[in-house]
C-alpha cells in the first residue's frame, strides 16, 4: 500500500521528463487510457467500478463526471475511499500514469495532448454541456487504438459521440447495462452501434469477457487485458520487425495452404 500511494507523487510531474517515463524508446505511450464517463448516478457507477479494479491494469484512469460548477466538488475525496489507487484531482499539464485514477475538476473542460491532460474553463453557452464527449473526442485523436471509453450512469446522450470516436480509431468501448441507475446515456450509446460491450461497472472493471448484450455486436476484443496485450503486440512488432526471410517463408506456407502456385 505505502509503495503504491508512494508512486502518487509522480503525479505532479510535468513536461518532457514526466512524459518520457511514461513512453517506450520509440516515443508512444506504452499503456492504454480509459476515459469514464458518467452523469446523474454516477457516483454510485463510479464506486463500483474503482472498487472491483484489480491495483495493476497498468492502464490509467481518467473520471469526468457532469458536476456543478458553482460548488466545490468532494468527488475525489470520495472516490478515493473506495479504492487502493492513487486518486486525483486533475490539474492542467498532469501527466497520466498506469494504476493511476484522476477525476475531473468541476467548471471545466478535459482535453488530452501527448499523454498529458488539459485543462479550459468551461464556456458559458446556450449549447449543453458535453464534457465527456469532449474528453472521450480528443483521448480518442491522441492515443488512437489505445483508447478505451467507458459511459455509464447518466441522462440524456453525453458520451455518445465520443465513443464513436474512440471506436473508430480502433479503440475498446463499453456502456453500462441496465445497471445503471440513470440509463439515457448508455441505452442511447448503445442504439447508436458505438458500444462493444454491455456491462456491469464491476464487470467491466474485472476484466470479464461477460454476455454481451444481444443488441450490440460482438466486440473485436472483449476485455481490458485482451486489449492491453494487443496494444502490447503492437509495440513489440514496431520495436522487432520480422525478418525478410521470416516473411518470405509465411507467405510461402500461406501459398500453399491454399494451393497457389508459387511465382
Amino acid at each position: 500500500m505505502f509503495a503504491k500511494r508512494a508512486n502518487h507523487s509522480k503525479d505532479s510531474a510535468t513536461g518532457d521528463d514526466a512524459l518520457d517515463e511514461r513512453t517506450d524508446p520509440e516515443g508512444d505511450l506504452s499503456f492504454a487510457i480509459v476515459g469514464v464517463g458518467a452523469s446523474a448516478g454516477g457516483l454510485e457507477a463510479f464506486t463500483q467500478l474503482l472498487k472491483a479494479l484489480p491495483l495493476d491494469t497498468g492502464m490509467g484512469f481518467v473520471l469526468v463526471q457532469h458536476l456543478d460548477p458553482e460548488h466545490e466538488s468532494a468527488l475525489t475525496q470520495i472516490l478515493s475511499r473506495a479504492t487502493l489507487l492513487p486518486v486525483s484531482e486533475i490539474t492542467d499539464n498532469q501527466p497520466v500514469h498506469p494504476n493511476h485514477v484522476y477525476v475531473i475538476p468541476r467548471d471545466t473542460s478535459l482535453g488530452i495532448e501527448q499523454g498529458l491532460l488539459k485543462l479550459t474553463p468551461r464556456q458559458r453557452t446556450r449549447a449543453p454541456h458535453r464534457p465527456i464527449d469532449s474528453f472521450f473526442e480528443s483521448l480518442a485523436q491522441d492515443q488512437r487504438e489505445r483508447a478505451i471509453g467507458v459511459v455509464l450512469s447518466g441522462t440524456a446522450t453525453d458520451g455518445t459521440l465520443g465513443l464513436e470516436a474512440i471506436k473508430a480509431e480502433g479503440g475498446i468501448t463499453f456502456a453500462q447495462d441496465d445497471s445503471a441507475k440513470h440509463d439515457s446515456m448508455p441505452r442511447n450509446a448503445v442504439a447508436a452501434g458505438c458500444v462493444d460491450l454491455v456491462l456491469s461497472p464491476a464487470d467491466i472493471a474485472k476484466d470479464s469477457r461477460g454476455s454481451p448484450n444481444t443488441r450490440t455486436p460482438r466486440s473485436r476484443c472483449a476485455s481490458f487485458s485482451l486489449h492491453r496485450k494487443r496494444i502490447e503486440r503492437r509495440r513489440q512488432r514496431t520495436k522487432n520487425p520480422p525478418k525478410k526471410a521470416h516473411l518470405e517463408s509465411e507467405r510461402r506456407a500461406r501459398s500453399a495452404s491454399l494451393r497457389v502456385p508459387q511465382l
